[in-house]
C-alpha cells in the first residue's frame, strides 16, 4: 500500500480546543478516504501554541530552531497540509498568521491544502474566503473547493446547519483533499545536503 504524509496545523490556544477537535476530524475524514484509494496516511499534528515562543524568535532574529524548524520542514515535505485557525477579530489567530509569515515563501508551492477555521457564530465563516484562501492562494497552494468553518451551534447535536450538517462538510472537504493527494506522485522536495557532490565526484571519479 502507498504511503502519503499529511501535516495538520491546528492554531487552537486553550486545551481542549475546538479548533484542535475539528482539525482531528478532516485529518481522520482525508485517512479514510486515502485508505479507500489504497493509500495509507501518516498523519503529523503541528500545534501552533508549543511553538509560540519559536515563532516570535524567528520573526525577531529570522532563524527558526528546534521543533519550530522541524515543523517547517514536515511541511515542506508533507503530501497534504490541513490547517485550521480559530477566528480571532473577523480574521485569522495573530499565531497563525505569524507561522505563515515565518515559513519559506515556496514551502507550500502545489501542496494540496485544505482550510478550516471555528468560531462562536456562523456569521464568522467568511473568514475562509476573504482571509485563509486568499492567504494559500498567495503561498501557491492548491487551496481545495470545500473549505470547513464550525460555529459552536455545529458540534451541538440540535444546533447547527440542517442543510449542510458539519459531519457531511468534514466527509466532503477529506473526499476532495484525498482525491487531489491520490491523483499525483509522492512529494518529494530538495533536501538540505542534495546538491552535496559525493567524495567520489569531488575526487574526480578516482
Amino acid at each position: 500500500m502507498d504511503e502519503r504524509q499529511i501535516v495538520v496545523v491546528s492554531g487552537g490556544m486553550s486545551q481542549p480546543s475546538s479548533t484542535r477537535l475539528l482539525a482531528d476530524r478532516l485529518a481522520e475524514a482525508t485517512a479514510g478516504e486515502l485508505h479507500e484509494h489504497g493509500i495509507t496516511a501518516h498523519v503529523r499534528v503541528v500545534e501552533l501554541r508549543d511553538l509560540a515562543h519559536d515563532v516570535v524568535d524567528q520573526t525577531l532574529t529570522g532563524f527558526a530552531r528546534g521543533d519550530l524548524a522541524d515543523a517547517q520542514q514536515a511541511l515542506a515535505a508533507a503530501d497534504a497540509v490541513i490547517a485550521v485557525t480559530p477566528v480571532y477579530a473577523a480574521s485569522y489567530a495573530g499565531l497563525f498568521k505569524s507561522f505563515v509569515d515565518v515559513l519559506d515563501p515556496d514551502a507550500l508551492r502545489g501542496t494540496p491544502v485544505l482550510v478550516a477555521a471555528t468560531g462562536g457564530s456562523a456569521r464568522h465563516s467568511l473568514v475562509l474566503d476573504h482571509a485563509l484562501r486568499p492567504l494559500f492562494a498567495h503561498l501557491g497552494a492548491d487551496v481545495v473547493p470545500t473549505a470547513v468553518f464550525a460555529a459552536t451551534d455545529d458540534w451541538a447535536d440540535a444546533g447547527g446547519d440542517d442543510v449542510h450538517p458539519l459531519p457531511d462538510r468534514v466527509r466532503r472537504a477529506g473526499r476532495e483533499l484525498a482525491a487531489r493527494v491520490a491523483g499525483r506522485p509522492p512529494t518529494r522536495r530538495a533536501g538540505l545536503y542534495d546538491a552535496v557532490p559525493s567524495f567520489e565526484d569531488l575526487l574526480g571519479g578516482a
